[in-house]
């Protein structure tokens, strides 16, 4: 018996096809994320490569495009470090080589900017009066949204946070 979550198996290659192409582009996909719902939606093997290589093919699939406005819009909008990007990135099963583009991507200004920003936003808000404990909690807070160890001791020394 299925869910009311599961969709009915669509036995027509068209139909799947139409649908992937209607998926990516309402938002841009990992090629796992659109494996994944083609086999949800009843499609398996050639049937299913031949459709991923026509959504590749037609560029509504592209892995790179895809990280690249992940790893931007998990910066500019959730403010997350490189570390917790390339997780997320892993996550969705993006290839190593493509993974590292889009990393670097990010402007280096803009990335120090923000982590710096944060760390005082923080410190700000931190009661803790003992200098040690105090440091210590920034770091773990910065370091919980993704950011370098050796990068956040340098914008806590630099704005005297530490």
């Amino acid at each position: 018996m299925k869910t009311g979550k599961q969709e009915a198996a669509i036995l027509d290659k068209k139909q799947a096809l139409a649908k992937a192409e209607s998926f990516c582009v309402y938002q841009e996909r990992s090629q796992k994320e659109v494996r994944y719902k083609l086999v949800e939606w009843g499609m398996r093997g050639d049937e299913l490569e031949e459709i991923l290589a026509e959504l590749i093919t037609s560029n509504f699939l592209n892995e790179e495009r895809f990280a690249k406005q992940y790893a931007s819009g998990k910066f500019r909008i959730k403010k997350w470090g490189r570390v917790k990007i390339k997780q997320g990135l892993k996550l969705k099963g993006v290839p190593d080589r493509i993974l590292q583009k889009a990393l670097y991507s990010l402007d280096d200004d803009d990335y120090m900017q923000t982590l710096e920003n944060l760390a005082v936003k923080k410190a700000s808000a931190l009661a803790e009066s003992n200098p040690l404990k105090r440091k210590y909690k920034l770091m773990s807070y910065l370091q919980g949204r993704g950011f370098e160890s050796d990068l956040i001791l340098v914008v806590l020394k630099a704005s005297n946070l530490n």
